[in-house]
């Protein structure tokens, strides 16, 4: 078989593998840290200040979670998923009664969401962390 230009050789190309962890900017980790506690319901795993930034670590199954702070500061700019960069970070649910039961937890913590929406392709629950950061619990559709 020849392999023409419109072909990529498949070979050659490793498999990429899942998500590992993800990385949030946040403005101050005093006010983060208890949020996303509340929100996991656990304690963080790790706690470093490396010198260029201090990271603040949940495990969440296989993959981890890091809040991260700059001691410079950091540009005070709301963010908009229409901005090249980070749309949302969502967080898989088993089906839909896990994701109503994450509904009342938001519910009970008082944190402001936009319910539960329905689609083809799943539902979803969106929600903002203290620093606008959208957050998203998700689970496929119903069989």
């Amino acid at each position: 078989m020849t392999m023409t230009s419109a072909e990529p050789d498949r070979t050659a190309t490793p498999t990429l593998g899942a998500i590992t962890h993800v990385a949030l900017t946040v403005r101050d980790v005093a006010v983060s840290v208890p949020w996303y506690q509340q929100l996991i319901g656990a304690d963080p795993v790790l706690d470093e200040d490396t010198g260029p930034f201090r990271h603040v670590v949940f495990a969440l199954g296989d993959t981890l979670l890091g809040l991260h702070v700059f001691p410079e500061g950091i540009e005070d700019v709301a963010h908009t998923p229409r901005r090249p960069g980070l749309d949302h970070v969502s967080f898989g649910c088993a089906d839909r009664n896990e994701l109503a039961a994450w509904e009342r937890r938001l519910d009970e913590l008082g944190i402001q969401h936009g319910g539960i929406v329905d689609a083809g392709y799943g539902s979803g629950l969106s929600f903002k962390d203290p620093d606008g950061l959208p957050l998203e619990l998700f689970c496929p559709p119903s069989a």
